[in-house]
């Protein structure tokens, strides 16, 4: 179907809500390198024009991708809760937008409507908000998980430890978790990505991570951010799995570059929940620091990582802009009841993001439609060295998520990933953020930062070494074993 808007006169013609969908898209260097963005400012107005008179009705009977050609379209189409859609299938987008930006749209009907909310929906009206909008309606949602702890309620901010080593070095990555921990870090995950793709490596990296939990007695998870196969391999070995991880994109196509599909992401999960059982997690976690046990989750087991671009990058994406693919992804995410989901935005270079406003847009794009669609949204805020960007850039998305209620961050030593060779958000950016906006870790692992002393009352302690050699001390039996 075709879709007609008039600009001063001018008139700008788009042949079908794919197209129209990408030219409303705000300016992506990814989108220019498929083809598909707006010629000109003026084009990308009348575009948005023309969207804001669309209803979400039309949206979801017009999939950009045929669901006979593509497995995600078809986990769409089948997990979409139509009897809540039909309370909001009339309304336009820019109704919809409006909806959500109003009073009458609280985090209780929000929720209710998640799951009649399709990922191209979410993307339809994103591409309708300014910045400002994007924070606002996503402040609004509160999406809470749990496994060994509880993140996502209102007033906490979790980080996940990030101390990832270019060779695997187990007394490095120890001693970069424990920098992370003595900065109040590590609530949502203590989480490598490890240097070498090998099962032998990944094992030694989760034993070593669950030795450290243990030995120090920290409520929190850990994760080898290897492919999901090479991590079930591990676990046919004896490695003990907390969150079974995997990159996932918004196509069938750009998820084989993956190596990966619906089927395995599946079997996955469910022989990590087996795991658990086995290993007594859901029932009663591990014990902190001064008796108080663990909250435990029974089924948020998985940790997915998106980004714009990566369909276009594995030429996957089938004619369709990056922004709306981004939001398939969540749709891919949700069906598995994730743990931990974020965007590493920025990650994948200045061909699909070039510069400090468009990571900066696509940030709070990506956090407030996770969110809308029902997922326990993180942001890795990050920009490699060759983008138009810097630290002051990370800063400034780094605030704007934490006012807009994003679960948790990254927290890599210095900001500087000396593996992965990008640069990121500290241990001491996560202390920043809490003290500014008033915010405190997971409450079980915020217990047990009081209970070692790391913590005094609801915030990093200053007098005394005393806490620090305490730990630092344990590190032995750690990496002895």
């Amino acid at each position: 179907m075709p879709y007609h808007a008039t600009i001063r006169n001018e008139s700008f013609n788009f042949a079908d809500l794919r197209e129209l969908l990408a030219k409303a898209n705000e300016e992506k260097s990814g989108d220019y390198l498929a083809g598909l963005a707006a010629s000109s400012a003026r084009e990308r107005v009348a575009a948005k024009w023309a969207l804001a008179d669309v209803t979400l009705g039309e949206i979801v009977a017009n999939p950009v991708i045929d669901p006979d050609q593509d497995d995600v379209s078809r986990l769409i189409v089948e997990t979409q809760d139509r009897d809540a859609f039909n309370e909001i299938r009339s309304l336009t987008v820019g109704e919809f937008r409006e909806m959500l930006l109003s009073e009458r749209a609280d985090e209780a009907t929000l929720r209710r409507l998640c799951w009649a909310i399709t990922p191209e929906v979410a993307a339809a009206v994103a591409k309708l908000m300014s910045n400002q909008d994007l924070v606002l309606g996503a402040a609004k949602i509160r999406n809470v998980t749990r496994c060994r702890n509880t993140l996502g309620e209102r007033g906490v901010l979790a980080i996940r430890v990030q101390p990832n080593h270019p060779s695997d070095d187990l007394r490095g990555i120890v001693l970069s978790a424990l920098d992370g921990l003595l900065f109040g870090c590590g609530d949502a995950v203590i989480g490598v990505n490890p240097a070498a793709e090998s099962v032998e490596s990944v094992a030694a990296i989760e034993h070593t991570l669950q030795r450290l939990i243990e030995t120090l007695g920290v409520p929190t998870q850990s994760c080898c951010l290897a492919h999901i196969s090479t991590q079930l391999a591990a676990l046919e070995r004896g490695a003990p799995i907390d969150l079974l991880f995997q990159s996932i994109a918004g196509t069938q196509a750009a998820n084989e570059s993956f190596g990966v599909s619906l089927s395995l992401l599946r079997e996955g999960r469910e022989r990590v929940l087996e795991h658990h059982a086995s290993r007594g997690i859901g029932k009663t976690g591990i014990t902190a620091v001064g008796g108080r046990p663990s909250a435990v989750g029974q089924h948020n087991v998985m940790y997915f990582e998106t980004g714009q671009g990566s369909a276009l990058s594995a030429e996957a994406h089938h004619g369709v802009d990056q922004l709306t693919l981004e939001a398939r992804a969540y749709g891919v995410a949700r069906v598995f009841e994730p743990f931990l989901v974020n965007s590493v935005v920025g990650f994948i270079g200045p061909e699909y993001l070039a510069n400090e406003r468009q990571i900066i847009r696509a940030g709070l794009e990506d956090h407030f439609m996770g969110k809308l669609l029902g997922l326990p949204m993180g942001c890795d805020v990050c920009y490699t060295n060759h983008a138009d960007a810097d630290q002051n850039s990370a800063d400034n998305l780094l605030m704007l998520l934490t006012a807009a209620g994003c679960n948790y961050f990254m927290g890599v030593p210095c900001s500087d990933d000396v593996m992965l060779n990008y640069q990121s958000t500290s241990y001491h950016d996560a202390a920043a953020m809490r003290r500014l906006f008033g915010l405190r870790p997971a409450p079980e692992f915020e217990a047990w930062l009081q209970a070692t002393g790391v913590f005094d009352g609801s915030q990093l302690a200053i007098a005394g070494d005393e806490p620090r050699q305490r730990l630092i001390a344990q590190l032995d039996r750690v990496l002895q074993k």
